[in-house]
């Protein structure tokens, strides 16, 4: 209590007894893929590549190209081209990607290369650079279809647990499982959804012709504005590829039979437009409570917001006091999930509890230092089979 040495008003000011809890960012992503040492960069504004005498180029007139290995933050396809060069056959596959990721609404995101094309045959090392920026919700190693890099993916999303990889599907004629998808999978492919087929887009290369590329750029752009639209909870599905002109393969309803309980998402054209139509994760199908996509990433989101938006509660008096401000700080963010319409329910008691209480915080607890919290969501899930049952009713 301060302490007052003459008469008058005095004005304190004593902090809230609940702190809001901020959502964090779903969307943005990091693609690592091989950009070689002598890839040809751009001119920078006003520089002719020239010396003085019109005969020898000048390297100091172009951009350098991003040091290998370390990440770097890009907000736009121009700093991409600065970074890592415009298009060309040197760096394309990582550059559709991210040109397919701003195209289709993603505003942010770390591109990380690799100087030769071992760094993404096996890109456990190039992943573990991305480690440490806690931003990133989504991973992708444009065209990477083989086995181990699959698992590199995946180890590297499940070992931090707040972050999903899109993986792209490997070419197979006729479609079926074991081409597309690497066999031997864990449950930690909860952590993964993958898509397939290809997709075909205009070729900068050579106005008026078309060219194969990788999907996951443009579906991790898809994640961003789905989320930007609806909420990290709305299954990033039943979108348009903005940019793609076609597929490598076009799969019927009867082929995606096939595929669809498998949990690979089926890309499909539908009246002339590159559509997903799915949004499951890789996760076995005894996995139920990370079926989907939207699922696994909302609760990503419920994990570290409430993480970071709780820090302040690391060395408080452990009473019953700091339970109701935890209880109250808890259960605000999530009656504003509730209202978003992420959570299930008539009414926000019906789709959420926080308990922190005496019950969940014993004697026993309290002495080694620890407050717990014990936390249940009712998460919506996507509407993925729309069933009509049409009567046909007589006169009468």
């Amino acid at each position: 209590m301060a302490t007052y040495l003459s008469p008058g008003v005095h004005v304190e000011e004593t902090p809230p007894a609940a702190r809001a809890i901020a959502g964090v960012g779903t969307s943005t992503a990091a693609f690592a893929g091989e950009v070689p040492d002598n890839v040809k960069m751009p001119l920078r504004p006003g520089r002719t590549g020239l010396k003085a005498d019109g005969t020898t180029v000048e390297p100091a007139d172009f951009y350098t190209v991003a040091k290998a290995g370390d990440p770097v933050p890009v907000t736009s396809w121009e700093e991409f081209r600065t970074a890592f060069g415009d298009f060309q056959s040197a760096n394309a596959v990582l550059a559709h990607a991210v040109f397919g990721f701003f195209n289709n609404g993603g505003s942010r995101c770390w591109v990380i290369r690799a100087a030769a094309k071992a760094g993404i045959d096996d890109p456990t090392k190039t992943l573990a650079a991305l480690e440490a920026i806690d931003e990133i919700a989504i991973v992708a190693v444009p065209g990477a279809v083989a086995k181990a890099q699959h698992d590199a993916l995946i180890a590297h999303c499940s070992r931090l647990q707040d972050r999903v990889a899109i993986l792209d599907g490997a070419a197979a004629d006729p479609p079926v499982v074991a081409t597309i998808r690497p066999a031997g999978l864990s449950t930690q492919a909860a952590y993964a959804a993958l898509y397939f087929p290809f997709i075909k887009v205009a070729d900068p290369l050579k106005p008026g012709d078309e060219t194969t590329v990788a999907p996951s750029g443009h579906i991790a752009g898809i994640y961003a504005r789905s989320d930007a639209a609806r909420g990290v909870h709305k299954a990033p599905a039943n979108e348009v590829i903005l940019g793609a002109l076609g597929v490598t393969q076009r799969i019927s309803q009867a082929q995606q039979d096939g595929l669809n309980p498998e949990n690979i998402n089926v890309l499909r054209v539908f009246n002339g437009a590159v559509t997903v139509w799915g949004a499951r994760t890789m996760a076995s199908n005894t996995a139920e409570e990370f079926r989907y996509i939207s699922t696994r990433r909302f609760t990503n989101f419920l994990r570290e917001s409430l993480t970071e938006g709780l820090s302040w509660v690391v060395f408080e008096p452990n009473s019953p006091a700091l339970w109701q401000r935890i209880t109250r700080n808890a259960g605000d963010f999530l009656t504003r999930q509730w209202r978003a319409g992420a959570l299930l329910g008539a009414e926000a008691g019906d789709s959420f509890f926080v308990r922190c209480d005496a019950s969940t915080n014993p004697p026993d607890v309290r002495e080694i230092g620890q407050v717990v919290t014990e936390i249940g969501v009712a998460v919506v899930k996507p509407a993925e089979f729309v069933v009509f049952r049409i009567q046909q009713l007589t006169g009468g």
